[in-house]
C-alpha cells in the first residue's frame, strides 16, 4: 500500500498542468516575475523547482526547469526568469507571455535542497544572481510559517541594478539579516570593494560553523563550487552544506 501511494505522488508529480499567467512584474531590466494559476497544484516547499513546456502551433516543444519564488500559497506560483543570451524559452516567457495565456508546468521536483518549516537550526543563504531565486522562496516560506530560524542572506550580484526582490528584502523581516556583496561595480561609498566573494565576507556575514547551520548555496556553477570550498576551509561541516547550481560557469 505505501508502495503504491509513493507511485501516485510521483504520478501526480509528474502530471503536465496546464496553468494560466495572471499577473508579471518586472526585477531588474533582465529579470521578470510571472504569477501562474496552477489547478491542482500539489503544494511545495522552498527550494524545489518546475519543468515549464512551451508548444508551437507546428508542435515544436521545449523544455527548461526554473526554480519557484513563492511560498506556498494554494494554487499560485511565482517564478522569476532571468534573460538567457540566445535563450530559446526565457526571451518568450519574458517578453511574448501575456496574462491570461497558458503554458504547461509540472512539478513540484527536488528533495533535497528545500527548507521545510519545522526545521529551527540556524540557515545561511549564499546567492549568486539570479540563485537567489530559491532561497526567496525559502525566506517567504519561513516568513509564512511564523518561523523563528535565523536566517542569514549572503547576496552577490554583479552591480547594484542586477538586485531582485530589492524593495521586499529592504523591509524589515525579524530575524532575517540581509548582505549585499559586489562584484564588479559597488554603490558609492559601499564599505565593501567590488571583488569575488571571499572568505571574509562569509566569517562577517554568516554564522559561525560550531552554531551548525545548514548552509544553501545557489548561483552559477563556478560561483556554487567557490563558495562551497570557502564554507568547508572555514570549518563548516560538508553535510550540512546543499548546493543547486546552473549553467557552465560565471558569478
Amino acid at each position: 500500500m505505501a508502495g503504491t501511494a509513493l507511485l501516485g505522488r510521483l504520478s501526480e508529480r509528474l502530471r503536465w498542468r496546464a496553468c494560466t499567467l495572471v499577473e508579471e512584474r518586472n526585477e531588474t531590466s533582465s529579470a521578470r516575475t510571472l504569477v501562474f494559476d496552477v489547478p491542482d497544484w500539489p503544494g511545495h516547499f522552498g527550494g524545489q523547482h518546475v519543468d515549464v513546456r512551451l508548444t508551437a502551433e507546428d508542435g515544436y516543444s521545449a523544455q527548461r526547469s526554473y526554480s519557484i519564488a513563492s511560498a506556498e500559497a494554494g494554487g499560485r506560483l511565482e517564478l522569476t526568469v532571468q534573460r538567457v543570451a540566445e535563450g530559446e524559452v526565457s526571451p518568450y516567457l519574458i517578453d511574448q507571455l501575456a496574462v491570461g495565456d497558458q503554458i504547461e508546468l509540472r512539478g513540484p521536483v527536488g528533495g533535497w535542497f528545500v527548507w521545510q518549516p519545522e526545521q529551527t537550526e540556524p540557515v545561511l543563504l549564499v546567492a549568486g544572481g539570479s540563485g537567489l531565486v530559491p532561497l526567496m522562496a525559502m525566506i517567504r516560506a519561513r516568513r509564512a510559517a511564523g518561523s523563528r530560524a535565523p536566517f542569514r542572506l549572503i547576496y552577490s550580484v554583479r552591480s547594484p541594478g542586477d538586485r531582485i526582490y530589492l524593495a521586499e528584502l529592504r523591509r524589515l523581516d525579524p530575524g532575517l539579516d540581509t548582505t549585499f556583496l559586489y562584484t564588479r561595480e559597488a554603490p558609492d561609498g559601499w564599505p565593501r570593494p567590488a571583488g569575488r566573494l571571499d572568505a571574509e565576507d562569509l566569517a562577517r556575514a554568516g554564522w559561525p560553523p560550531d552554531f551548525e547551520p545548514t548552509v544553501y548555496v545557489c548561483g552559477p556553477t563556478g560561483f556554487v563550487e567557490h563558495a562551497a570550498d570557502l564554507l568547508v576551509d572555514l570549518g563548516h561541516d560538508a553535510e550540512r552544506i546543499r548546493t543547486e547550481r546552473f549553467g557552465p560557469s560565471g558569478g
